[in-house]
């Protein structure tokens, strides 16, 4: 939902002295900074949420900007969120009055832009400064360069609204540490500031106050050591013990497990506050959602980003046609009574047919392609 009426058109302003153009729109902000190019998710009340609208405009400047900038920079408007993910709610929304097609566009063209983050030829540098979520992750953890800072929140917590890890999520989830990605996607935990850094989702950590300066400093970079150089200048290194160290080794042989349901076995069988308090989070997300996530991890650790990005356009479209996507957006985020039903209710229902199928290919010319 958009949180103010669409321009009609462009403002172009320049600022004297900077060298620099901006265009403005009301969800995206694009500056033009010589060589340079910044992209401001631009709606600080919902949280810099991703829409439609922000994608048509944030793919062809990308598209554009690849083959006439030295860098471009990401980052979100206000002092809470960098992007706290895709307006789910819009989409659910539609899927209610069994109007599919904004899902289906919205998801096709969200996750070819992801393919492109994920294969620029230039440094991007996304700065993720406050909440990054779902879409917000998809806008940045494919860059080359991701910054967080004290007051960065992520979370994967599709699974909680009947969705599963996107975005690219099945490409660089298992590609963290141990079973750190599987933990990750099926509890949605949220790791807080230098956790993020920890983590491996970001790849270097500064303090808010300095992002000023850092951006600052990347713009008088003209080439790519020296982007490298600068981002390591800034980055902290005296940073707290990861969170999560104590129960790394619980992760791992918890998490490992081949199915959901001996995932939460081995949780049972440790007995600790830390796996009782799992068992709890698990026992909120949609049953589908677990055991599509859990196999969408096991298949994505063994393609390439596309591949996933691929995978993943066929697991959307199957939510959005189903009932959990729908009823778990309802319960969190439209009527918010937090009581979801899902359907299938338990793991024991959820066949092992349902969950192929949402892995089925699609019609030939509604699968996922390279470029818009």
């Amino acid at each position: 939902m958009l949180t103010r009426r669409l321009l009609s058109g462009f403002i172009n302003q320049k600022i004297i002295g900077k060298n620099m153009s901006t265009t403005i729109e009301s969800d995206v902000i694009l500056k033009d900074v010589g060589d340079k190019g910044v992209i401001l998710l631009n709606r600080p009340k919902a949280l810099n949420s991703l829409n439609l609208s922000m994608v048509n405009k944030i793919y062809p400047a990308l598209t554009k900007w690849e083959s006439e900038k030295k860098l471009v920079i990401m980052k979100g408007a206000g002092e809470k969120a960098f992007c706290a993910g895709g307006d789910v709610k819009a989409i659910a929304e539609s899927a209610f009055k069994n109007e599919k097609s904004l899902g289906y566009e919205f998801f096709k063209k969200e996750y070819i832009n992801n393919g492109l983050i994920g294969s620029y030829k230039i440094p991007y540098v996304a700065l993720i400064d406050g909440i990054v979520m779902g879409g917000g992750v998809g806008l940045s953890v494919h860059g080359r360069y991701r910054v967080a800072t004290e007051k960065t929140l992520f979370a994967m917590p599709e699974t909680q609204i009947g969705l599963f890890p996107d975005v690219g999520g099945s490409y660089f989830l298992p590609r963290l540490q141990g079973r750190l990605g599987w933990y990750l996607a099926l509890t949605g935990f949220r790791l807080k500031g230098s956790d993020v850094f920890k983590a491996g989702i970001a790849t270097h950590y500064t303090d808010s106050s300095n992002l000023g300066d850092l951006e600052d400093a990347l713009f008088k970079c003209s080439n790519d050591s020296e982007i490298k150089a600068v981002l390591d200048k800034f980055n902290r290194t005296d940073i707290p013990e990861f969170s999560l160290a104590p129960y790394i080794d619980q992760i791992n042989k918890c998490f490992s497990a081949p199915t959901v349901e001996e995932i939460i076995s081995r949780l049972e069988r440790d007995g600790s506050k830390w796996a009782l308090d799992t068992i709890q989070l698990l026992n909120k997300m949609s049953p589908t959602s677990l055991k599509v996530t859990n196999k969408e991890l096991e298949l994505g650790k063994q393609m390439n980003l596309f591949e996933c990005l691929q995978m993943e356009y066929r697991l959307a479209v199957k939510c959005v046609d189903g009932h959990d996507f729908r009823e778990g957006v309802r319960a969190l985020l439209i009527d918010k009574d937090q009581n979801p039903k899902w359907n299938p209710a338990t793991l024991k229902d959820v066949s092992e047919e349902t969950v192929s199928k949402h892995f089925e290919r699609l019609p030939e010319e509604l699968e996922l392609k390279h470029k818009l």
